[in-house]
């Protein structure tokens, strides 16, 4: 009898152990994952290797979830989201994870948790092939790796998991072609593989994909058609833009609620099939080839909002009876070769609808579109074989050109010196200014403009110049209810042109003068500055343009941005104007995209544009815009000017510290602090660091220092990340500072940590979402 109590009790006691087992065992993986992920801070929470993981409160970054006993989700988001310039397969310090980490080891270590259903580790640096054994995740419904550094092609083995339903591997370095297994899988709903190096076209496999609700792969160089996908019946997102897509569209399904296709070489006619489908809210077919007339059955669609068809070479004309949804918000037919009336649907303001429509041949706005015999011209797309005759023709022109030129340049000799001499002294002057460091070549040059620029100044309104008379009349001879105020780099006047539009004026006077060409060749580079990010410079008026030596000021013509400066939204002082910390985030990625692209538009960049908050205006949909830009261009003898009369003050209000010479970086900590602190409370100082660091970990710090707003919508994760980079962007010395770029990796993995704090689970982040 002793030894059957025995035995029972041994079971008992077996049985009481064998949880306990399991969580230990679960535990010491766990640890393991994290020391091979180099203990990265979101990890601290495991610091006890003795607690039940199964209990750890969940956070926006770091979330583990058991079902009994067993670890069925596994979600890590790191900070390692800086992208290096180039990326070969190695390791990159501080970047990724170092040589010692093996992504094979790793993906073993994961396999020991089995009843993994989820497993999300985004921006934790991984690098290396993914490896075939990630299928042994055999229970995996959703696997997100994106952001990291992953490469080759992607395993195959992924189709043996067959319970798989969401597999999202955007962001990393992928270099094959796109799987032709997808048919493999039955229950596959969403599939993200945007921004990678997938080349190759998209396999028609993908079509018997049946359950796909999402398909994105854009910002890769696929190539070819896109497939028939009319099986796809719950399809709703398809996001294919940026790539190298050609050939027709085809039908799609009628369940799409998003369609991006922009920047391809699609061509042919949009099928009328488009106008049937009725649940489509954004529609974005621009920069592609896209020929005959839009069906007018789109603009009628009973849920469409936003309808791209910009920078195409559609034609025809709309019929008067044209109808629009009550839905619709945004059209941009610009860039094409249609004729005829607007409508009136498009042609009146109705709903705040936006309505973008240069670079037509509308009868409309004129002064904004080409004559009617530019789109009567017939146009042809890429690789047409039928123009042979065409090419020898302009081969021969060009033979002939050559000739002639070798012929006229002995007699022009006289004329080319002095234009030589104008360069070179041109240059001379701008090498002496290190704010702008732009030679003569590359203002007359226009092929040293990126294909950034280029593609920005098609959907913008044309370039023109004004005169004088032209702006006295828009002002009533500048009088005092126009002028909105003098900065230190000129006056600023409001203004309405005659077809009723509103611009605003800058009045720049010019301490150095300025041969005509030599001011024109600076005005040109300028105007080419153009983003959506980026008050529109409409064109400008030279001063004395008849008369060289007489020339002293020159009228700088913008686009008029009607909803104030961005401080006047973080006062206070109109609670329901003020931003929340989700809509600063969204104004400060906005200028951080413009400066990039200041830094990167134009070789070299403009890095020195007097970044400050006033210089940030918000139009009436609250997109942020940076004004007052790359005038370092034009105004160099200005910028000296004030140094040399104005410094001491300068020196005063600053702590020593020239404001005329910050670079983009440390203005925009400057701009950073204001939002962080409020405008009243701003002061740029060695004090408010350190208050700014202790309020990174003190509770109490934060509620001393900063704005009571930012406080309040703000999750602690994604504030501090902000106030990080900050710190860092205020850094005395400038190679301590951080790249514009990784400013706005920051501020963008900031505002997704946001979204997830607020319950948001996309991990694209909108222009309208935090």
């Amino acid at each position: 009898m002793a030894w059957h109590f025995t035995a029972a009790f041994m079971i008992a006691t077996c049985l009481m152990l064998f949880p306990r087992s399991e969580q230990s065992s679960q535990g010491e993986v766990l640890q393991q994952l994290r020391k091979q992920l180099e203990y990265p801070r979101q990890l601290d929470v495991w610091n006890n290797p003795n607690s039940d993981p199964c209990y750890t409160q969940p956070t926006s970054v770091v979330t583990v979830a058991c079902e009994g006993n067993a670890i069925t989700e596994l979600k890590i988001i790191g900070d390692r989201i800086t992208k290096p310039p180039k990326f070969s397969g190695y390791p990159v310090s501080n970047i990724t994870l170092s040589e010692a980490f093996v992504l094979d080891s790793f993906v073993t270590t994961l396999a020991r948790l089995p009843a993994l259903h989820v497993v999300i580790l985004v921006s934790l640096g991984l690098w290396g092939p993914l490896p075939d054994k990630i299928h042994r995740l055999s229970s995996l419904q959703v696997l997100d790796l994106s952001s990291n550094f992953l490469y080759g092609s992607i395993p195959p083995k992924l189709s043996a998991m067959p319970k798989l339903h969401t597999l999202t591997l955007d962001g990393n370095f992928f270099n094959g072609t796109v799987p032709d297994w997808f048919n493999l899988y039955s229950n596959l709903t969403v599939l993200r593989l945007q921004r990678n190096r997938l080349k190759g076209p998209i396999p028609a496999s993908i079509g018997k994909a049946t359950m796909l609700s999402e398909l994105a792969l854009a910002g890769n160089s696929i190539a070819g058609e896109v497939p028939q996908l009319g099986s796809l019946n719950k399809l709703e997102m398809l996001d294919l833009r940026d790539n190298e897509l050609d050939g027709e569209l085809p039908e799609l399904p009628t369940a799409l609620v998003t369609i991006l296709l922009s920047k391809n070489s699609l061509k042919g006619e949009i099928p009328e099939q488009f106008g049937q489908l009725n649940r489509l809210q954004h529609l974005d077919l621009s920069f592609n080839f896209l020929v005959g007339k839009p069906p007018e059955k789109l603009f009628a669609l009973p849920s469409i909002s936003y309808l791209n068809l910009a920078a195409n070479m559609l034609s025809g004309s709309f019929s008067t009876s044209l109808t629009c949804s009550s839905t619709l918000g945004f059209v941009d037919l610009s860039t094409n070769q249609l004729t005829g009336d607007l409508p009136v649907c498009l042609n009146v303001n109705v709903n705040n609808r936006v309505v973008k429509f240069d670079g037509n041949c509308f009868s409309d706005d004129p002064e904004h579109q080409h004559e009617t015999k530019y789109c009567q011209q017939p146009h042809k797309g890429r690789g047409s074989n039928k123009d042979v005759g065409l090419v020898v023709t302009v081969v021969g022109v060009v033979f002939i050109v050559l000739v002639l030129s070798l012929i006229l340049m002995a007699s022009n000799r006289r004329s080319c010196q002095r234009v030589l001499a104008e360069q070179q002294l041109l240059q001379k002057q701008m090498q002496d200014n290190s704010t702008s460091g732009m030679s003569t070549e590359l203002l007359v040059n226009a092929r040293y403009i990126s294909q950034a620029v280029k593609l920005g100044t098609q959907i913008m309104p044309m370039y023109r110049a004004f005169s004088l008379e032209e702006l006295k009349e828009a002002t009533k001879s500048f009088e005092r209810s126009a002028f909105l105020g003098e900065g230190s780099i000129g006056k600023l006047y409001k203004g309405k042109l005659e077809n009723g539009t509103l611009i605003a004026i800058r009045c720049l006077a010019l301490h150095q003068r300025y041969s005509i060409r030599n001011l024109k060749l600076r005005l040109d580079l300028l105007a080419k500055l153009r983003h959506p990010n980026l008050v529109c410079l409409l064109g400008h008026c030279i001063d004395g343009e008849v008369d060289e030596s007489s020339v002293k000021r020159v009228f700088l013509v913008y686009e008029y941005v009607p909803s104030g400066t961005f401080p006047s939204y973080l006062s206070g002082s109109s609670p329901e104007k003020t931003l929340n910390w989700c809509e600063r985030l969204q104004v400060l990625m906005n200028i951080a995209k413009a400066v990039h692209f200041l830094h990167t538009g134009i070789i070299p960049g403009s890095l020195y544009n007097r970044l400050k908050p006033s210089s940030i205006l918000l139009d009436e949909h609250l997109v942020a815009k940076l004004s007052d830009y790359g005038l370092s261009i034009i105004t160099e003898e200005i910028y000296k000017h004030e140094a040399a009369g104005e410094g001491q003050r300068c020196v005063e209000d600053n702590g020593g510290e020239l404001e005329n010479l910050e670079d983009d970086v440390l203005s925009f900590g400057g701009i950073l602090l204001e939002v962080l602190m409020g405008p009243k409370r701003h002061r740029k100082d060695l004090s408010v660091l350190s208050e700014l660091v202790l309020s990174i970990s003190k509770q109490e710090e934060r509620e001393q220092v900063l704005d009571p707003v930012v406080l309040s919508t703000s999750s602690q994760d994604s504030l501090s990340m902000v106030i990080s980079i900050t710190v860092k962007c205020l850094s005395v010395e400038s190679s301590a500072r951080p790249s514009i770029e990784e400013v706005l990796w920051n501020l963008q993995y900031a505002a997704q940590v946001q979204a997830i704090s607020d319950g948001d689970q996309r991990s694209e982040v909108s222009s309208q979402t935090c």
